[in-house]
């Protein structure tokens, strides 16, 4: 039987600081903060979406994970409904460098402007408009 994906549900990041990373989202990227399971996790919800954060001290008993999770390891790409421009603006008034953008670059359904930064655990982060 062959079957397609739909949609993204939730990924996780590997994070040295739970608590500066969920600050982090939430101020610059807007995301509720969450805690959930026997071990209360921290999520972070947006959309039909959540990232789970998990810190880079626990052990695979304690949360299930790749074998070589760590921080800095992912590059994460967010849509949003606003220009480039507004973006660096939002950017710098969090006090968020700007590493490149708004730039030109190709998304899952056509062309996107992007603007890229870095979380506090140095994650490329990808913040994208499809109308700009």
């Amino acid at each position: 039987m062959r079957f397609s994906v739909d949609r993204l549900d939730h990924l996780v990041i590997t994070c040295r600081d739970v608590e500066i990373s969920a600050a982090w989202y939430q101020r610059v990227l807007g995301m509720e903060r969450e805690e959930f399971g026997p071990h209360r996790r921290t999520s972070l919800r947006f959309g039909g979406q959540k990232i789970n954060l998990r810190p880079q001290d626990a052990t695979q008993a304690e949360w299930w994970s790749g074998t070589a999770a760590a921080p800095a390891t992912q590059d994460l790409c967010f849509i949003v409904t606003v220009s480039g421009m507004e973006v660096v603006a939002h950017l710098h008034d969090c006090g968020v460098a700007v590493e490149q953008g708004p730039v030109p670059k190709q998304g899952a359904l056509g062309p996107i402007s992007s603007v890229y930064c870095r979380d506090p655990d140095g994650n490329l982060i990808e913040i994208a408009t499809y109308s700009d």
